[in-house]
């Protein structure tokens, strides 16, 4: 059921109308609105809803607005939904609803004053309701099935080509037996044949070449980075390094080379003197420091630092990049030539993304050891962006290797292609090919699958015949039975309508558009025929129905149609102003029906201009599932609020009674106002209680005078003792009016005795 309306925006009258987000609609909503407000609206928003159809809300689009419409509903029962219509569309779609408006009344029942073929075809689904609507159209599915199928046969037939078949008549050829593995056959003969044609090209070219991207050894040069002197005293490292620190960049290895120049002194001594100044170096502290600092050791591992330097450089710098990319394209160009012969495996590579993360990965390690490279000394260690680098590298080196690998599987097919080429017999081999394709040619893919098809079709052609003859019978028993209870349900409901007509004949007829309903209208027992032109003077559709006789009969074909969906306790049901053209009493009958249908179905809104019409719906309503809503104008548009119906409800008379009673409890109100209530308050009970005998326009006096004349007979209205009371009532009562007293607006009033007066009005009315 719809449980709220959230938002209408940019539709219609509605400009953005969020208002009743928050009112719980019940099983029964009644939603008032003056004609030209908005009720037609939302309407076309329902059956938008039901029937997936945008344009009949976008055809609504308010003029003043630059914006699509848009709506947001909120359906459902324990969990709610919000449903939206947005761009142009729903989210989700409610097929539940059953709408009468005037849509489906010129859809479904006439146009104008006029029935036509369309009606009576689109009626017929009416009266078939869900049930037989269903089983009808599946015998027109079946039977344009049908159709299809020897439409289809005669195609298939077709397609199998004749030549194909050598004489032989489709239903032979597609008994012949199939032979396994053809296709792998003609493919392996195709390939012999065209190795045979290019025999000394495939004896010339060579197979494939393993590839190989090299790798980076990490754990050599993370050993490297890592190494350091161990050897050395840490305090002397940190006394030469701060020494050289203080020398600025390059003083590493000038004191190296300086070292080297050391000499002994000219005495034959240990002593140690300057290279550049001759003095006697043997008291300085850091001779001895410098002695170990800038040791064989040392020298080996600065040796080792460029050798691993060397190596990433030459193994992965020059020419390697180029000539790994000579590589490849030298292996694609062998692959599409021996993809012709065999079978070789499909690669594909950016070789221009390999080389990028390649050079990435060698300049990553490269600047590692060059780190190193310049402070020797320093523990190192391989850190994460050159570890990713080199990951990057190594996925693509190993897609390499296994490629290689499989190249190199392929390496043997290769040389098999080679020996059978060598030998060959074109003309043997040709005369094999075409010798398997005479055999694949039933049983090929593109003919198979027709021969297939062509059986397959000729046996759903016979299934599909016997479930039409199968529905056909079934539809036939239903209609027996659901149009002359159509007939009678329509019937009763235009009895409940004090209709002058009834229906006869609802039959089911056949026509060249498809099934259709027909029926005559039958008026003091002469019927009517609703098809063909009206006959000028002859009676007709046109002429012996009433707008209000149309309406009643179109609100009947639609209540009627209710009564036979087995469902309804599951559907939702739009009512657009029904009593539209329908006199009082039918009007009545309308409320009755509508809170009936309320008990039936899952939910049902009515929507009306009359709030006469929903306040007797409204009242005798359970108040436990009512709700009701008014379309009410909103500056240039209109909003839609809470309803209080029972405020609309109250009559002249209901406000006179209030005005009574408030005077006699409290003496509240203008006493000449009450005195004047008296004999209206009286009138209005006189035409209720007794309408035969006080109809409008009556006068108390007259109706006192008849009252008299029939004391103590079969007729008697009012016993003695009510007329007297009554009269004096009257007298009283009469002060107050021009018609009765030339002075009633300056009558002298008592209050004691108009409050005498006001209580035996009221005590009189209860008898």
């Amino acid at each position: 059921m719809i449980r709220r309306l959230k938002l209408i925006r940019n539709i219609g009258q509605f400009d953005s109308v969020s208002s009743a987000s928050e009112i719980e609609l019940g099983r029964l909503v009644l939603i008032y609105g003056e004609n030209g407000r908005g009720k037609t609206t939302l309407v076309a928003i329902l059956r938008s809803l039901q029937s997936g159809d945008p344009a009949l809300i976008m055809e609504r689009r308010r003029l003043s607005s630059n914006h699509d419409p848009h709506v947001v509903l909120e359906c459902g029962d324990d969990d709610p939904t919000t449903v939206i219509f947005e761009n142009g569309k729903w989210n989700h779609l409610l097929p539940d609803l059953l709408i009468f408006d005037d849509l489906f009344i010129e859809q479904n029942i006439y146009s104008g004053l006029s029935v036509e073929a369309e009606h009576r075809k689109n009626l017929h689904e009416v009266v078939l309701g869900a049930q037989g609507v269903t089983l009808n159209r599946r015998i027109q599915e079946l039977v344009r099935r049908v159709e299809e199928h020897n439409r289809v046969l005669r195609e298939k037939a077709q397609a199998i080509p004749e030549q194909a078949r050598h004489g032989l008549s489709v239903d032979e050829f597609c008994a012949l037996e199939a032979r396994p593995n053809i296709e792998q056959e003609i493919k392996e003969t195709e390939r012999s044949l065209a190795a045979a044609k290019e025999k000394e090209a495939v004896r010339k070219t060579p197979g494939f070449e393993r590839l190989n991207l090299p790798a980076f050894d990490l754990e050599e040069i993370d050993q490297i980075l890592k190494a350091d002197l161990p050897s050395l005293d840490m305090a002397a490292v940190e006394k030469v390094q701060r020494h050289l620190a203080a020398l600025g960049p390059g003083g590493e290895q000038w004191l190296n080379e300086g070292m080297k120049l050391l000499r002994a002194s000219d005495s034959g001594t240990s002593e140690t003197v300057c290279p550049f100044c001759a003095q006697d170096l043997s008291g300085s502290p850091l001779i001895a420091h410098y002695r170990a600092y800038f040791s064989e050791t040392y020298a080996n591992l600065k040796r080792r630092i460029k050798a691993a330097l060397d190596k990433v450089e030459r193994t992965h710098g020059g020419s390697a990049a180029a000539a790994f990319e000579r590589s490849v394209r030298l292996a694609v160009e062998r692959r599409q030539f021996w993809s012709r012969f065999c079978d070789v495996p499909e690669f594909e590579f950016d070789t221009a993304q390999i080389v990028r993360d390649w050079n990435a990965a060698r300049n990553a390690v490269a600047e590692a050891l060059r780190k190193k490279q310049a402070a020797p000394l320093e523990p190192m260690s391989i850190d994460g962006a050159v570890l990713a680098a080199v990951e990057a590298y190594e996925q693509h080196r190993q897609r390499i290797a296994d490629l290689s690998d499989s190249l190199m599987q392929a390496k043997e097919d290769i040389e098999i292609v080679k020996e059978q080429a060598a030998g060959a017999d074109l003309s043997a081999i040709k005369q094999n090919l075409a010798r398997l394709r005479a055999i694949q040619l039933r049983h090929s893919p593109e003919i198979a699958s027709l021969c297939d098809e062509y059986l397959a079709e000729k046996r759903a052609k016979a299934q599909t015949e016997e479930r039409r003859e199968q529905a056909k019978a079934e539809l036939e028993k239903y209609k027996t039975s659901v149009f002359p209870r159509y007939e009678t349900s329509v019937n009763l409901y235009l009895q409940r309508f004090s209709a002058g007509f009834r229906l006869n004949s609802v039959t089911s007829i056949a026509t060249r558009g498809g099934p259709a309903c027909t029926y005559n209208v039958l008026i003091n027992n002469t019927p009517v025929s609703i098809t063909g032109a009206a006959t000028p003077g002859q009676p007709s559709f046109r002429n012996t129905l009433s707008a209000g006789d149309r309406n009643t009969l179109a609100l009947a074909f639609f209540l009627a149609s209710l009564d036979q969906d087995p469902d309804l306790a599951n559907k939702i049901v739009v009512i657009d102003d029904p009593i539209s053209s329908l006199d009082e009493h039918r009007a009545l009958t309308t409320v009755q029906q509508v809170r009936r249908l309320a008990e039936r179905a899952k939910q049902v809104i009515v929507l009306s201009h009359d709030k006469r019409f929903l306040g007797r719906v409204w009242e005798g309503a359970d108040s436990t599932i009512r709700t009701a809503l008014e379309i009410v104008r909103a500056e240039n548009g209109s909003t839609i609020r809470a309803w209080n119906v029972a405020e609309d409800s109250i009559t002249e008379h209901d406000r006179r009674d209030e005005q009574l009673r408030r005077f006699l409890e409290v003496g509240e109100g203008d006493p000449r106002e009450i005195a004047r209530s008296i004999r209206p308050h009286l009138e209005a009970y006189l035409r209720v209680a007794y309408p035969e005998h006080f109809p409008p326009g009556s006068m108390l006096g007259q109706f006192v005078g008849l009252c008299r004349q029939r004391v103590n007979s079969p007729g008697e209205i009012l016993d003695d003792a009510a007329i007297q009371e009554l009269d004096e009532l009257k007298e009283y009562a009469n002060r107050f009016h021009h018609d009765t007293n030339p002075a009633w607006e300056t009558e002298h009033i008592n209050d004691a005795e108009l409050k005498s007066f006001v209580e035996r009005t009221l005590r009189f009315i209860r008898r």
